[in-house]
């Protein structure tokens, strides 16, 4: 069998949940051994806390890659993974721009953003994925003979635990080369709104379902039902809109959150949107069955929002 690997993005030396999705993608293909790579400047922290759920880390620490520059990543990751071996990335935009070059460099199949694993049948994945904005679930063969680049969408796994304690292995001087043609500037850092989503029990959490810009009332009432505990949020086509300030935006592009509860309302469930919602039971409220937030929600409710936060406001507040 084909060697495994999952590379771990990371911020603030705290290690993405997605890490833990990865080694239960990699289970589900029946790996027997799944080695973490995790880049950067300054990781052993890091280092340390993949090693949890990893039976080997393999650590890159070079100044140049203290920001996660898709090209020189994929420099490092094409020097230190053996050919034919399976690396597994957590869907984000960093994955999209590193995955498709880094299966070309390793002459390896690539499949994007799935969201379930049907089996392996000797060298061919058997995977799902969601095509036309969610709507359609497809089933999907890779043949792994000559390895695979494998993007994992957010949340489509459950995490495995921690616990598994492997030993970390520094691999820096096997990527000798990591010139790049792009330079990284600098990072810049919205400014903060008035409300922390972060800090929230509760999220009341509405995308394009919500209609009308009038409407944002019925949730902040719902929000208000709840009480001091809970907040509204949003996906990103209301911040676009300018409905919402950018401070209540929750994804890749937003704010990242973990509530105790997410109760998400009219959201269909974009790889980007739930990229940010990192643990808690989450509610899916939509009128669309087929919506692709169905797939990874707790519980999910088949109904329209417009009818629903009113009809629950009302309850809560008999309570």
């Amino acid at each position: 069998m084909a060697q495994f690997f999952a590379y771990i993005q990371h911020t603030d030396s705290e290690i993405e949940d997605t890490a833990a999705e990865l080694a239960a993608v990699a289970k589900a293909m029946g790996a027997d051994s799944v080695t973490a790579v995790v880049t950067g400047s300054g990781i052993d922290a890091v280092a340390s806390k993949a090693a949890e759920f990893f039976n080997e880390v393999y650590k890159l620490d070079a100044d140049a890659l203290a920001y996660p520059n898709a090209e020189v990543v994929r420099k490092a990751l094409t020097a230190v993974l053996p050919d034919g071996s399976v690396i597994l990335i957590s869907n984000s935009t960093l994955a999209m721009d590193l995955a498709p070059g880094l299966s070309v460099k390793k002459d390896a199949a690539y499949l994007a953003d799935i969201t379930g694993i049907e089996g392996v049948d000797g060298d061919t994945l058997k995977a799902v994925r969601t095509e036309l904005g969610g709507t359609v679930s497809t089933h999907v063969e890779a043949d792994l003979s000559n390895g695979a680049v494998i993007t994992v969408r957010p949340g489509s796994f459950e995490a495995v635990a921690a616990g598994v304690g492997g030993a970390v292995s520094d691999k820096t001087a096997d990527a000798s080369d990591l010139s790049a043609k792009r330079k990284f500037i600098e990072v810049v850092v919205p400014e903060a709104g008035g409300v922390d989503i972060t800090k929230a029990e509760l999220l009341v959490s509405i995308g394009r379902g919500i209609e009308d810009e009038d409407n944002i009332e019925i949730a902040m009432e719902l929000k208000e039902a709840f009480g001091s505990y809970a907040e509204v949020s949003c996906s990103r086509p209301i911040v676009d809109a300018k409905w919402l300030e950018p401070s209540r935006q929750v994804g890749t592009s937003g704010k990242t959150v973990k509530p105790n509860v997410y109760l998400a309302l009219g959201i269909s469930g974009s790889f980007q949107h739930l990229g940010g919602i990192k643990g808690g039971l989450l509610v899916a409220v939509n009128k669309n069955p087929n919506a692709p937030i169905f797939q990874v929600a707790d519980y999910g409710i088949e109904a329209d929002i417009l009818e629903f936060m009113p009809a629950l406001t009302e309850k809560l507040n008999d309570l």
